[in-house]
């Protein structure tokens, strides 16, 4: 790798492992992360990526395995890291008896910034947060309760942001916001790493990684991911879909059925097969077929039905 791309990784682990007891959390975790990508982590609750995340950003000290973040070692040199990193995790922490002006003052005077009054001034234009400063944050949505954390977490310039999901319980049109406001940040250099349970949002994201039991299964583009794992799908309309649903699901070639508006979604790996064992339903005029390409969901669930669980927790 020359001195350019070199300098161009933000993030480069190698075999990370956690155990918290006898529970191993997170297993070989290897990711390298560019600068100015976003990259999203998705999986599902208890998969280790809130885990994942705190051991790349030094707050939590990984049992085995090696790598650096911004440059810096991940076990020798988490101050350095800390320095150069914006946190927001899933609860927003504020002071809800203070304004949003005096929350942002707070969170500069503990990073000990001696122009914080002008940084704190900058973060509130910046965010559309000008008219509001004087406010409670207690007495915020949920949307501009996130803008605040967003405000807090780029007050010290970070050059990595670790977004822990950050638009749970927000409403969609502050979710879009967040989310440009998200690829601006990118455009400068600023590399995001985020986890998420939308799909429209692991659309947003330039890398995406799905993590089960620990373990990243898969990475790449949107178009990798779904690539990667070769499936084939066709969407069926009709009448009594729950029905025509529960029938499917006898098939052996069928390996989920999901249901999409006014229309299910049905999946599996061996094309030929799928197509010989639903020709019969095909034929049926109640119903209209159409093939058409996996998605991202498509994918995910699919993950999670191949996966296979770890022994610690099938007993």
């Amino acid at each position: 790798m020359n001195a350019e791309r070199a300098d161009d990784v933000v993030i480069d682990v190698r075999g990370l492992n956690k155990h918290f007891g006898e529970n191993h959390v997170v297993k070989d975790l290897s990711l390298t992360v560019r600068r100015g990508e976003i990259f999203g982590f998705l999986g599902p609750n208890g998969s280790g990526k809130t885990t994942s995340i705190r051991m790349l950003c030094g707050l939590l000290t990984p049992d085995s395995g090696q790598g650096t973040c911004l440059g810096h070692d991940i076990v020798s040199e988490t101050k350095a890291i800390k320095r150069e990193v914006g946190y927001m995790t899933q609860r927003f922490s504020f002071w809800e008896d203070l304004t949003i002006r005096e929350n942002l003052r707070f969170v500069a005077r503990m990073y000990g910034m001696h122009d914080a009054r002008e940084k704190v001034e900058q973060a509130l234009a910046h965010l559309g947060l000008e008219k509001r400063g004087n406010q409670l944050a207690g007495a915020l949505s949920g949307g501009w309760k996130q803008r605040l954390a967003l405000a807090a977490c780029l007050l010290h310039e970070p050059q990595l942001l670790l977004l822990d999901e950050p638009t749970a319980g927000v409403d969609p049109k502050a979710r879009r916001d967040f989310w440009q406001e998200l690829h601006a940040l990118a455009a400068r250099g600023i590399t995001v790493l985020v986890s998420t349970h939308y799909m429209d949002e692991a659309e947003r994201c330039m890398k995406l990684g799905y993590i089960l039991y620990g373990r990243l299964l898969v990475q790449g583009t949107a178009q990798d991911v779904i690539a990667s794992q070769s499936l084939h799908t066709w969407s069926v309309a009709g009448e009594d879909l729950p029905s025509l649903a529960a029938r499917l699901r006898d098939i052996p070639s069928v390996e989920q059925v999901a249901a999409f508006g006014a229309a299910l979604h049905v999946t599996g790996t061996d094309r030929e097969r799928m197509q010989r064992e639903l020709r019969p339903l095909m034929a049926d005029p109640r119903y209209t077929w159409s093939e058409v390409a996996p998605n991202l969901e498509d994918v995910f669930i699919h993950l999670m039905g191949t996966a296979a669980e770890p022994v610690t927790e099938i007993h």
